[in-house]
């Protein structure tokens, strides 16, 4: 996904000129839902291989950096098995690291505990999350390894959950965390200032209350986001299809102002 967790969790918001969708807009952490496919990955014979990440990645568990390709935003990966029961995860790009996961699993096995560092924006990120577990990983492999669903976000930083939108004479302009579009609903794309990952986004208006954005990286379509905003104005919906690792993540943002 764009910003972790996923997720998911890392997705900006959008705007029309003059109408409820102008104003400051906080995601509400517990109304994260994911569902589709589950996160898969494995620590085995000193290897760490994620055959869920868009596009998979297999590099060695030894804490050194490791070259991967295809990614918008690492070109390295370090993974460290830190205990029996928790591994670290760290992302570069160009020598600066992107994010930093700490994957904890549970006693009993079924539930993992995230910790991340993002500083894929202007401000670092820091967070907390979980996944159950839905498949065992291979026999012998790190008490991580397997299948897993995302469960919740208990906490995230506000730089990352805060949304600014403002409407243009047929476009928007949305800024997160030091990153900014100023986009047209004319099916062309723009690119978020300052985003490391360079993406690229066109928009089009469905209606007063709904807009489509399709999310471009490295050339491919990377997510398709439809954002509703509710009756009364108060609140924003947000569907995002991650094409890549075929999941669907539905939340909901607060206005503020």
């Amino acid at each position: 996904m764009k910003r972790l967790l996923a997720l998911a969790l890392f997705t900006p918001v959008i705007a029309l000129a003059s109408t409820a969708f102008d104003g400051n807009w906080l995601l509400k952490l517990d109304s994260i839902k994911v569902s589709g496919k589950p996160d898969v990955f494995a620590v085995s014979d000193g290897t760490y291989t994620c055959s869920s990440c868009d596009p998979a990645v297999t590099v060695k568990a030894d804490g050194t950096d490791q070259p991967v390709s295809g990614r918008s935003y690492s070109d390295h990966m370090a993974v460290k098995v830190i205990d029996k029961s928790s591994i670290e995860v760290t992302s570069k790009l160009a020598g600066k690291t992107m994010n930093d996961f700490v994957d904890t699993v549970s006693a009993d096995g079924s539930k993992l505990t995230g910790k991340f560092t993002d500083n894929t924006g202007e401000k670092t990120v820091t967070g907390t999350f979980t996944e159950k577990r839905v498949a065992a990983g291979p026999a012998g492999s790190h008490a991580v390894s397997g299948s897993w669903i995302q469960d919740t976000v208990s906490d995230m930083s506000d730089a990352d959950r805060l949304n600014v939108i403002k409407g243009t004479d047929n476009g928007i302009q949305i800024t997160w965390n030091g990153q900014m579009i100023d986009a047209k609903f004319d099916g062309k794309r723009y690119a978020w200032s300052n985003d490391p990952g360079k993406t690229m986004s066109s928009f089009k208006k469905i209606s007063d209350t709904q807009i489509k954005e399709i999310d471009h990286r490295l050339g491919k379509i990377t997510d398709e986001i439809t954002w509703t905003v509710s009756a009364d104005g108060k609140s924003i919906t947000e569907t995002d299809r991650d094409l890549g690792r075929g999941t669907k993540t539905t939340m909901t943002l607060e206005k503020q102002s």
